[in-house]
């Protein structure tokens, strides 16, 4: 079988390059699982413990070891790269939409090309480039708007007609083509060799690698990993991590403190052929074809095909440890669908003959991004697993990013996007794993059009209003398991075609979002926003204070019942939380935070609040359902329904009040809407809501009310230059450099996190600046719209992204936020990027391949010109002098 041979093959190699594992491996080596003598025993204790000898676990291993970490025990179940490693299709590919996906395949294409340099070991690695191929246009605009984020990360990428492509691969039928991206530098390598090579470097720089070694559990003891336990005796260890691919969630699971992984294993088929008569030329493009759902690569001198189907078969839900993965079941059956899109794209294979079709498992993910980080319940317990087929794509660097985090504290770049605390505990359920795979897997071809959502695993978590609000025609997204209501479609409207507003041009709930923008500027809307994290913070003596002054940027030393909009900032001066914090009394604290933060947020406070019975920090998330209520008539409703006077000179901007809202008491009112405009949030009891709400809406009516969702608040908070974290924000964004300097209060008497790096950037300035563009010559109702992540050009030169972009119904034109950077045009090094920086520059905006002009602002719009409605009245070159 070709699996065995390549893992003959593999054996060999290793053995020949590194003669210390004679010693520790008993010549003899059998495939069966049954445990044979160690003549090594494990050491007592080590600082890192890692479980897992595929493509992860030996990446962590050699940048660890690379960084000057050498007291590390590698512990592989089977044999090393004998698990979802060994039957990896070995592709290198950098085609990835996610900007942190895209830099750690690129970091993989490089560290694989000089690897068996380094070590001697043969990887195989060959660049021959690959072709996405695609049949609709749709699909090209999606291959555009990668190729725009790869050009400008200097990787190259051209987007070529369907005859080019022909040139490229002389095999494949282009009659159905409308065009194919190309990237030249895309590689293969065989995979488990890969990992043999990285294992051997490792070991050459100390790390000791144990085979045919479990882990049973890992003990914690307050809080913090202080051994491993296996089926070799017990090893004591500071830093644990678990890379131990399908099994990670088992073994999470496995402790007296659970450590949740969501991710959940598919079979995963491929096709391998005999050579073809002329054999395949090694250097042919790997082709992936998504709306095919397959890739095809040649495999000595014939080809290697996979993909993915739309009705996948996930396994060992119930869990079951098997150690290498011995070959599952062919199902021809299975696999028919993907064998013919195949022949269609290659009909010259027909006559073609079959060596064999491989099953393996492959672990996917709830939202398909992989899974890194620290354990938000034990210290030092690091996770990185779900690689959702692309592990040798994102090995290498998702690795450096691991050992990074573990030796320095933090990775070199913004991974929020695969942090393992974006998951609670919800997402770890086996039935939700279950279903959502069998949505994800098939997702990995479909074409993903901005603001599409998952359909399974719905319904988890959500607010009293639900059925309330459902019944008024709201369409649902979901936030970290929440259902959040994206806008109402009004009575008449055809329900069908929104639901299939799936388009990266004017979407079909265009004019509903602007009828709910319209009346909160003209009205009063109700916006659902339960989701949100609220904790309390309180203690019997200052210690709140003291320990929130410390945490957080801005001055909380603040009059009971004011609320302060502050960062919680981490040692470089970045956002790693952005939130409002209500003082409530002298010692209690009422802090709230975006909808993904729950669990992200809890950690973070846990692990740096003093440990003081007398401290108290408490999530009551689920305590209170919050209603925003916003527009100029916010303040009469509300004092209608409360008999208490709410204009300005008695109820301030920034202020927290608990009031009664028709029978109902104990509510917590805060002048705030998370939008620059107008309004109240309310933060009602839960068992009060259902009550609060029909009040607000009966009473609303002669103001005109109506309900709004989602999408109405970004179109609001764009185009009010409001910044969101988790979009805009991130832990490697400071205040200085979004202009929230007036959030910081550096004089406040006392040290708090990130305060030193603050007052380095307010002296020696920024090195990025977040900004508002305009679009110009942008048509909405025609052209392409930028959702985020689109390339930023300054007089030509590329200068940074976009994070988010809305349409503006106020300015009646596309407002995009983003970050502009300064590059030294000879060096490429980062310059400071001053106010006249910005100011006199010409930009424009890349989506997908077409450039539109843009005007930058620091300064969100005055309210003069929000008066103004028309688009002629507006004089775009009054704009700078505001």
């Amino acid at each position: 079988a070709a699996g065995m041979f390549l893992r003959l093959l593999s054996d060999i190699q290793w053995r020949a390059a590194s003669p210390k594992w004679k010693r520790m491996t008993s010549s003899q080596r059998s495939t069966s699982t049954t445990a044979e003598p160690h003549p090594v025993s494990l050491p007592a204790q080590a600082q890192v413990v890692i479980c897992g000898g595929g493509i992860t676990g030996t990446s962590v291993a050699y940048h660890l070891s690379k960084m000057g970490w050498k007291d590390i025990v590698l512990l592989e179940q089977g044999r090393l790269a004998a698990g979802t490693t060994r039957f990896c299709a070995g592709i290198v590919s950098t085609a990835r939409p996610v900007a942190i996906e895209l830099k750690m395949a690129l970091y993989s294409n490089k560290l694989y090309q000089q690897l068996e340099q380094e070590t001697g070991v043969p990887t195989g690695y060959t660049r021959t480039g690959s072709l996405s191929l695609a049949q609709t246009q749709d699909r090209l605009i999606s291959l555009k708007r990668i190729a725009s984020s790869l050009n400008v990360m200097g990787i190259p990428c051209e987007i070529i007609t369907p005859k080019q492509a022909l040139q490229l691969h002389p095999l494949i039928n282009i009659h159905d083509l409308v065009g194919a991206m190309y990237v030249p530098e895309d590689a293969l390598v065989t995979s488990a060799n890969v990992s043999l090579a990285l294992a051997t470097a490792a070991s050459q720089n100390g790390v000791q690698i144990h085979e045919r070694t479990s882990v049973s559990h890992v003990t914690v003891q307050n809080g913090r990993v202080t051994g491993v336990e296996t089926d070799r005796g017990r090893i004591q260890c500071q830093f644990f991590v678990n890379c131990a691919g399908q099994w990670a969630y088992e073994l999470g699971h496995s402790g007296e403190e659970p450590v949740h992984i969501p991710l959940h294993a598919c079979e995963h088929f491929y096709l391998l052929t005999h050579p073809l008569t002329e054999p395949l030329s090694s250097s042919l493009p790997t082709v992936v074809d998504p709306d095919g759902r397959i890739y095809i690569r040649n495999w000595q001198g014939g080809i290697l095909s996979g993909g993915f189907e739309k009705n996948p078969k996930p396994l060992f839900t119930e869990g079951r440890n098997q150690l290498e993965i011995q070959n599952l079941q062919e199902d021809w059956d299975h696999f028919g669908p993907l064998l013919s899109s195949l022949l269609r794209r290659m009909p010259g294979l027909e006559a073609l003959q079959i060596l064999q079709l491989v099953n393996c498992p492959e672990s996917f993910t709830p939202d398909m991004r992989c899974i890194m980080g620290e354990s938000p319940t034990a210290r030092g317990y690091f996770v990185l697993a779900g690689m959702n087929s692309a592990g040798i794509s994102y090995g290498g660097g998702a690795g450096k990013y691991l050992a990074e985090w573990m030796v320095n504290g933090y990775p070199s770049d913004n991974v929020w996007p695969l942090d393992l605390k974006r998951f609670g505990t919800l997402q770890s359920s086996r039935t939700f794993l279950r279903h959502r795979v069998m949505e994800v897997m098939p997702l990995m071809c479909d074409l993903k059009v901005p603001r599409w959502d998952f359909q399974t695993g719905r319904q988890l978590r959500t607010s009293p209003l639900y059925d309330r609000l459902d019944a008024q025609g709201a369409r649902w997204m979901e936030k970290h398991g929440f259902e959040r209501v994206k806008y109402f479609v009004p009575p008449g409207k055809d329900l069908l075609d929104l639901d299939h507003s799936k388009t990266f041009y004017k979407p079909d709930w265009f004019d509903i979002v602007g009828a709910e923008v319209k009346c909160c500027k003209e009205a009063v809307c109700v916006i659902d926003m339960s989701s949100f994290t609220k904790f309390e913070i309180s203690s019997t003596g200052d210690q709140a204070l003291e320990s929130l002054q410390y945490l957080f940027s801005n001055d909380l030393d603040v009059p009971v019942g004011h609320v302060v909009h502050t960062g919680m900032l981490n040692e470089k001066g970045g956002y790693e939380n952005d939130c409002s914090i209500a003082r409530l009394s002298k010692r209690s604290f009422f802090m709230i935070s975006p909808t993904d933060q729950q669990v992200h947020c809890w950690a973070w406070l846990k692990n740096r609040l003093p440990e003081d019975s007398n401290l108290t920090l408490e999530d009551v998330t689920w305590k209170y359902t919050a209603l925003n209520l916003i527009g100029p008539r916010a303040v009469d409703v509300l004092s209608e329904l409360s008999y208490a006077p709410m204009t300005a000179e008695h109820f301030p901007s920034l202020f927290c009040k608990e009031m009664s809202v028709g029978y109902a008491n104990g509510i917590r009112v805060m002048s705030i809407t998370h939008t620059g405009e107008p309004g109240f949030v309310l933060y009602i009891p839960i068992e009060y809501a259902l009550h609060v709400y029909n009040e607000v809406m009966n009473m609303g009516q002669k103001y005109g009310i109506r309900n709004a969702g989602y999408y109405a608040l970004r179109s609001l908070r764009i185009e009010k230059f409001f910044a969101f974290w988790g979009q805009d924000l991130d832990a490697f964004t400071t205040p200085m450099e979004c202009g929230r300097e007036f959030q910081v209060k550096l004089e406040k008497g006392m040290e708090f996190v990130g305060q030193e790096a603050l007052l380095e950037q307010k002296q020696n300035g920024v090195y990025k600046r977040f900004t508002m563009f305009i679009l110009e010559d942008h048509d909405t109702d025609m052209d392409l719209w930028p959702w985020w992540g689109e390339p930023i050009f300054r007089n030509g030169r590329y200068v940074g992204k976009t994070t988010s972009s809305a349409y503006s119904y106020t300015l009646e034109r596309h407002v995009c936020l983003g970050f502009v950077h300064n590059f030294d045009e000879k060096t490429g090094e980062e310059l400071v990027v001053t106010t006249d920086f910005i100011n006199q520059g010409e930009y424009e905006i890349d989506i997908a391949g077409q450039r539109f002009q843009a005007k930058a602002k620091l300064y969100p719009f005055s309210s003069l010109f929000t008066q103004r409605r028309r688009k002629d009245e507006v004089e775009l070159s009054g704009y700078q002098r505001e």
